[in-house]
């Protein structure tokens, strides 16, 4: 049995089949189905708008899709409650605006809303276990000595780990991370792709979208493409990614470097004169204009 048979045969932790999702009169996702699983690491790649974050709003049910199915351990998602859904499923946005003058310990702590009663609040004394979790997860992210600052005066980079740190604490064993590198320094990120990739060996599903090939490549089980609100493609990392799909989904010329076992991409070296000559042929087609350039009026 192949390596794709044996995904196939895997249950999946969290799917969704055919959705289709249109807002504003366009189509966002347009009969996208996908699937992640246990022990997967899966890259969501695609340009701005290609429908990525929308995917995995839908995968946590923020999002009613018009049209399709989304599953959570084979159970229809809609079906489920939320805490029950939350107890399973971490999320961990892009962008995080805090409502309250939060510590970070504090925001770490909300990870743990979903075990716990409608009565709890945050300035009770939370349980044993509770409080372990969280100290455990501001120690995986190496941000235990931030842990009674306030999270609105983070950097972008310490309120990502501060998110990370979140989503672990909750106890969640399928992760949807929003473009998680965003804000990172170097050090972070690689400290970061080391995490995920151990997370997923522990038997963590994992889902997180990403702008970086190279990352993908290298350290992903498996890569999914998105052009235009459609999975392109979904398969192994070297089986997707090389510089042809690159190029055709970033509309950028590239080119691969393999070198001891992985894989990298640059800028192709007549990238720059392609992409003058595209201007030019742009330029030359446009219609002229009856007014004077804005520098001679």
């Amino acid at each position: 049995m192949n390596a794709r048979s044996n995904r196939d045969a895997t249950p999946a932790a969290l799917a969704c089949r055919d959705v289709i999702v249109r807002r504003a009169h366009a189509t966002v996702l347009d009969g996208v189905s996908f699937a992640v699983r246990a022990g997967e690491l899966v890259s969501l790649l695609g340009v701005n708008g290609a429908g990525k974050s929308t995917l995995l709003r839908v995968l946590l049910g923020l999002i009613e899709p018009e049209a399709g199915d989304v599953l959570l351990h084979g159970e229809a998602l809609h079906r489920q409650r939320r805490r029950a859904i939350a107890r399973q499923v971490a999320w961990v946005p892009q962008h995080h605006a805090p409502q309250f003058p939060y510590t970070v310990e504090q925001i770490v702590a909300l990870g743990r809303l979903p075990h716990l009663g409608t009565g709890f609040a945050l300035w009770r004394a939370p349980r044993v276990h509770d409080r372990d979790a969280v100290h455990a997860a501001l120690d995986a992210l190496q941000i235990a000595h931030l842990a009674q600052r306030d999270y609105g005066a983070l950097s972008g980079g310490e309120r990502q780990r501060t998110l990370l740190a979140r989503a672990l604490a909750q106890g969640a064993r399928v992760l949807l991370l929003d473009e998680p590198f965003s804000g990172l320094d170097y050090g972070h990120h690689l400290r970061l792709l080391d995490r995920l990739a151990r997370l997923a060996a522990d038997g963590y599903a994992i889902v997180n979208t990403t702008h970086r090939p190279d990352d993908a490549c290298n350290v992903s089980t498996r890569v999914a493409l998105l052009d235009g609100g459609r999975l392109v493609a979904d398969g192994a990392p070297r089986d997707v990614l090389d510089a042809q799909a690159v190029s055709a989904l970033y509309r950028a010329r590239v080119e691969q470097i393999d070198v001891d076992g992985q894989r990298f991409f640059r800028a192709a070296s007549d990238a720059s004169d392609a992409s003058d000559a595209a201007d030019a042929a742009d330029a030359s087609a446009a219609p002229a204009s009856s007014h004077p350039p804005a520098s001679t009026r």
